[in-house]
């Protein structure tokens, strides 16, 4: 693996692959990497002649109050879990490289990026897009891997990808968990012994969604009312979103019912956010359409 720090290096040595008609995969990420994106990187060795890695922690989509100077860093580390699993390119920028100057230029997908997350961390999204999209520009992948932990980034990027016509496959990889079920994330690290404990309640509230969607719940805001008021018996755990929304478009609902819905939730243990989500209800909307 050959770790590369500037733009213009690493077009230089993926010109010659792609001269040759080698497939590329991006994995991006922020680093401090764990066992979710190695399976990511797994993904993408699977598919694709070169994989590239990029670690970058983009200040772009960090708001003021935000953990941008503390976010967990180990490049010697997150460098030798790399070239155990077969990444061709360790791309490594800088922010003067990534950003040698303040950016004019934006990417936004406003809709999409002002929802859920998005409403209590403004402006959050248009950095990720913004980013990523320069990312792509760089690396000029043929297929991109994102986590579904981080479901709302993937709807934003694909609807980027779809309205700017971008060359790129995005490639969503299913989450990866601990033995009692908390999505694995680079923030877990920030948890305390008790609050790591306090955290099961995160993918316990999915389990408690999908049971009352099963039972036949059917009001969306009664849903999330009562989503809320479960997260919040742990009394380390805040529910600033507990949403159920539209899969594909995040757009709100009238009703549940019948169709397949996205639980969405962006909770804090402490000082810590934490995301994850499911898609419930996929088997009863499709039985009910094969009856």
């Amino acid at each position: 693996m050959e770790i590369v720090n500037t733009i213009a290096a690493l077009r230089e040595r993926l010109a010659a692959h792609r001269r040759a008609g080698k497939s590329v995969g991006l994995v991006p990420t922020m680093g401090y990497l764990h066992a979710g994106h190695m399976e990511l990187v797994s993904c993408a060795r699977m598919e694709n002649d070169i994989v590239v890695t990029s670690i970058f922690v983009n200040p772009l989509q960090f708001g003021a109050n935000e953990d941008l100077a503390k976010y967990p860093r180990d490049l010697e580390r997150d460098s030798a879990v790399l070239r155990d699993g077969g990444v061709d390119f360790l791309f490594a920028p800088g922010v003067t490289d990534m950003y040698p100057r303040p950016m004019e230029a934006v990417v936004d997908v406003p809709n999409l990026g002002a929802e859920l997350e998005g409403a209590v961390r403004p402006g959050h999204f248009a950095g990720v897009a913004t980013v990523v999209t320069k990312l792509f520009n760089i690396v000029q992948p043929d297929s991109a891997y994102f986590g579904e932990k981080d479901y709302q980034q993937v709807a934003i990027i694909r609807r980027m990808v779809e309205d700017l016509a971008q060359p790129v496959r995005v490639v969503p990889v299913p989450t990866v968990r601990d033995a009692d079920g908390l999505a694995l994330s680079s923030r877990n690290v920030y948890l305390s012994q008790e609050e790591r404990a306090a955290a099961v309640i995160v993918p316990k509230a999915l389990a408690e969604a999908e049971r009352l969607y099963d039972l036949g719940a059917d009001d969306p805001i009664a849903f999330e009312e009562a989503l809320r008021a479960f997260i919040e018996k742990e009394p380390l755990a805040t529910a600033e979103v507990a949403a159920v929304r539209h899969p594909d478009t995040l757009a709100e609902l009238t009703k549940l019912q019948g169709q397949p819905v996205l639980v969405a939730l962006f909770v804090r243990i402490g000082t810590t956010r934490l995301l994850d989500n499911r898609v419930i209800g996929r088997k009863q909307a499709a039985s009910e359409k094969a009856a």
